[in-house]
This record gives C-alpha cells, structure tokens and sequence, in this order.
C-alpha cells in the first residue's frame, strides 16, 4: 500500500505494540530521518472475538480485558510517551481513532467500548501532561465504516443500515471524510484545539430516537 502511495518504503517500521521496546526503536529509527514528528496517528485496537459479541458478560475475562486495554488504550500512551520530544520540537499533534460505543451502549460493541472510553480519557490527560510542550492531542470518533476490524463485529451489516436510516445526514461516513478531518485537526488551522473528540458521523451521535412519526 506504501509503495502504491509513493511513500518511502524505507519509513515502514515493524511495531508490536504491546512491547515498549519496539515502540522505542520505531522512534529511534525515525529520530535518524528527522529531528521532530509533525503529527503521530494511533489506529490500533484489538479485542478477541468472543468479546465482540452477544452479551457483554459471556465474553469477557480478566485476560480479555487486559490485553484489549492494553492494546487499544494504553498502546496510546506509550507511543505519545516514546515521541514525546520529537513532537515537541516541532510543536507537534496526537490523533486517536475512536468510536461512539465509548460512551454509548453499542450492541455487540462489548469490551472494545469499554477500552475506547480508557482511549478517550487518556486523550484527556494525555492532552494536559503533553499542553506545555506544545503538543495537542484529540481524537476522532469516525461514524461506522466498511473495514477489516469493523468486520469483527458481529452483526457490523445491520449497524450500518441503522446508522444510514438514523443520522441527521441519512447516510454513512466515509474514509475520505475522515481522514479530512484528521488533517484539519493535524493542521495549524486547529492550533487552538486539543482535549477533543470530534463526532465525524453525519450527527449520529446526536440522536436519542429515530423513525418516529406523527
């Protein structure tokens, strides 16, 4: 995908997220190609399958739970952590990917709700510790869209007609949509925002009921 972008392919770095380690070398590869990061996107999250589906209590346990967090919430944390100083040389900016079912019940959603509302309160304090570097950081709650996580969840077909009938726009997000919003946020035009999420979900978000008619 790299290659067909045009993107040096050289930059494309192997990255276990639940190992500082290699969260480190990543940095330390890139601190040889430049002396600040101008933006950092995290789109990572994992949970198993059993936790992503049917009733929130059948398929959770203290294992699922730990690695779901770390991987989805905490990963976060280290990676802002690890390019910390990169970031601040250039005043630089944090984007988390992230999904309405941290604050709301999501059926089927289960346990990656719960380690996106982590995801979003590590933006939150992320935001204040990183705030006298110079460095904001927010996050993007994305509207339903056909990927390869998404395909996951049990069920995704029937949440994307109900999100399409429900939102204020009646229609679904898209990839473009999205990552133009995350170059607005990754722009200077939003120097003055961080501690955000910012709903791109055609107003999804702002709906309590649909459907009802006199």
């Amino acid at each position: 995908m790299a290659a067909e972008l045009g993107c040096n392919t050289d930059l494309i770095f192997p990255c276990e997220v639940t190992s500082d380690d290699e969260i480190k070398a990543v940095f330390s590869e890139l601190s040889k190609q430049w002396d600040g990061l101008d933006c950092l996107i995290h789109s990572v999250a994992f949970a198993p399958r059993e936790a992503l589906e049917g009733n929130f209590l059948d398929g959770i346990t203290r294992e699922n739970f730990a690695l779901a967090n770390d991987i989805s919430s905490y990963s976060l944390v280290a990676l802002a952590k690890a390019g910390r100083d990169m970031l601040a040389k250039n005043n630089g900016n944090v984007i988390a990917m992230t999904y309405l079912g941290a604050v709301r019940v999501i059926p089927n959603y289960n346990l990656m709700g719960v380690a996106k509302a982590s995801l979003e309160a590590n933006v939150r304090y992320l935001a204040s510790a990183m705030g006298e570097d110079g460095v904001r950081v927010n996050a993007i709650s994305a509207g339903p869209i056909r990927t390869l996580a998404a395909s996951g969840i049990s069920g995704f077909r029937k949440m994307l007609e109900q999100f399409e009938a429900s939102a204020p726009l009646h229609k679904c997000v898209t990839i473009d949509e999205v990552g133009n919003s995350a170059a607005f946020l990754a722009s200077d035009l939003a120097s003055g925002i961080t501690a955000e999420i910012l709903y791109v979900d055609a107003g999804f978000n702002t709906v309590a009921m649909s459907g009802i008619k006199d």
